[in-house]
């Protein structure tokens, strides 16, 4: 059997779904126009599609203009980003928190790519945050330097071949990006659930009411859109979030996302569950006529990593 497929990922993100993306890949349809993520973070999902081909076009869409800049710069300019990188990287020096303030400083000023891009890397456990005006605030992990500059070059060219020529990257609110898909196209939604961080979190410059949400899913449905929504999910027998609501006839997969890095640290032997939601037309088109118990997921996915 081959191996997995390596897919580039140059953008490190906390709650990227690229461990869940070969299993959420069995649930797309036989033929995408243009898949859209319209809350994209590193845009895990797009990568590991474009490597598969899976759709003839991608749309890179975020709120957060700056990281949009960066998927600009990622997809367009790859070559003179991996050298941006590569300079910062080499200037570090014995007070690397010293210079990570320093290059935090001029992101917050200037919004550079190449400056959000080293922050990303450095920054604790990939993740971002924000404070009550809008600027990047999170510390760095002193423990590390960030990935190496010829590693950081290697995955953005990679992500750069993948999606050159057929990728529109925006910058819009989720409602806008999500309106103009049209029925040959497949909708990707990973919004920030309320089980972990409600409608206000320093991880987002905004939120996302679940009410409106709600709606935005009712209009696709009456357009007959397809989508996928990754939204609540549970730890052990702690349910993270609000189900989405029975009246929207979605299909509900569980998908077996590993042991909780949390409940280990506090002794306790508990796995972290993600659901997976599939439109009413999706699941049509896949003949979906039950909603499968998790262990079909983690089937999917164990066969995903042994391949």
């Amino acid at each position: 059997m081959e191996g997995p497929l390596k897919v580039p990922h140059p953008i490190p993100y906390q709650g990227s779904k690229r461990n869940l993306a070969p299993a959420i890949l069995g649930y797309f349809p036989e033929r995408v126009g243009t898949l859209i993520e319209p809350f994209a973070g590193s845009a895990a999902l797009t990568l590991a599609a474009a490597a598969r081909g899976l759709a003839a076009r991608y749309v890179i869409n975020d709120l957060n203009k700056p990281l949009v800049d960066l998927w600009r710069a990622i997809i367009e300019s790859p070559e003179k980003l991996a050298r941006q990188y590569e300079t910062l990287w080499r200037a570090q020096h014995e007070d690397r928190r010293q210079y990570y303030d320093q290059v935090r400083d001029e992101f917050n000023r200037t919004s550079r790519s190449d400056c959000f891009l080293y922050l990303l890397a450095r920054c604790v456990k990939a993740s971002v945050r924000y404070n009550a005006n809008g600027e990047f605030n999170q510390s760095p992990d002193n423990r590390r330097m960030g990935a190496l500059p010829e590693t950081m070059r290697e995955h953005i060219l990679g992500a750069s071949h993948l999606l050159r020529r057929k990728t529109e990257c925006s910058a819009l609110d989720y409602r806008e990006a999500v309106a103009q898909a049209t029925a040959d196209d497949l909708v990707y939604m990973d919004p920030p659930y309320q089980g972990v961080c409600g409608e206000r979190d320093p991880r987002y410059l905004k939120g996302v009411v679940f009410d409106e949400f709600v709606e935005v899913l009712e209009s696709l449905n009456f357009r007959d859109i397809k989508y996928l929504v990754s939204y609540d999910g549970r730890t052990g027998e702690r349910v993270h979030g609000r189900k989405l609501p029975e009246r929207l006839r979605l299909h509900l997969i569980e998908l077996h996302a590993g042991r909780s890095s949390q409940a280990t640290l506090l002794g306790r032997d508990e796995v972290t569950v993600e659901s997976l939601y599939l439109s009413p037309v999706l699941a049509d088109a896949l003949q979906l006529r039950r909603r499968y118990p998790h262990r079909v997921a983690e089937q999917l996915a164990l066969m995903e990593r042994k391949k």
